[in-house]
């Protein structure tokens, strides 16, 4: 089990599209996806698309987004 600092993709509104949000610590182990917690939100297991673990240029890029892709895994 591997744990970092990363960065988590948010879609946004209607109004606001879509940013990377920092302040998470990521683990990374056997199960599908990455687990990420903060003090500010829920921990959860999300799927590898929405994760990066060096800052990324630029906050507003989307990542390359699976067709039909999940967001969160329960």
């Amino acid at each position: 089990m591997k744990s970092s600092k990363c960065w988590v993709w948010f879609k946004g509104s209607l109004n606001e599209g879509g940013y990377w949000k920092e302040g998470f610590s990521c683990t990374f182990d056997e199960k599908p996806g990455i687990l990420i917690e903060s003090p500010s939100y829920v921990t959860c297991r999300v799927p590898n698309w929405r994760v990066l673990t060096k800052e990324p240029e630029d906050l507003k890029k989307t990542p390359l987004i699976p067709e039909n892709a999940i967001w969160k895994i329960i």
